[in-house]
């Protein structure tokens, strides 16, 4: 079975960095864009399966990110937008413009792994234990 891929559009670094790496604890392909002409090329080059996800920084100032994610949906591709804050109506218009879900990143901050594993069909990976410092332990 070939890994889904995680497109992520972003100018943000923190943010997009942090996404790439929960996308690859996933086990899935992983691919970073800034600017939404390279990322459409990608997608007519590679058409995404309904397994693939590409995920768009909707406060980007390089990009018109509502026309970015209604051209990217335009190709079959399913889209994550993630928004700053809780913003109903920023998050409404984004879903007409064809995301499957919009969401601030701070819900991707407090349980990342658990919604993109499940918008890519992936397991979750276990939780790890920190390592306990304390001497017998």
């Amino acid at each position: 079975m070939t890994a889904p891929r995680l497109l992520v559009l972003a100018d943000d670094l923190i943010w997009s960095t942090r996404l790439e790496g929960q996308g690859r604890t996933l086990g899935a392909t992983v691919q970073r864009f800034t600017a939404s002409e390279p990322l459409l090329a990608a997608l007519v080059a590679e058409p995404a399966t309904p397994a693939d996800l590409v995920a768009i920084d909707a406060t980007a100032r390089a990009y018109d990110a509502e026309a970015a994610v209604r051209a990217v949906a335009a190709t079959g591709a399913r889209v994550l937008a993630l928004v700053q804050h809780d913003d109903p109506e920023g998050r409404a218009s984004l879903i007409a413009a064809g995301a499957v879900r919009a969401m601030p990143y701070r819900a991707l901050f407090e349980r990342g792994h658990a919604i993109l594993a499940g918008l890519l069909d992936l397991p979750v990976p276990p939780a790890t234990s920190p390592v306990s410092t304390e001497e017998g332990a």
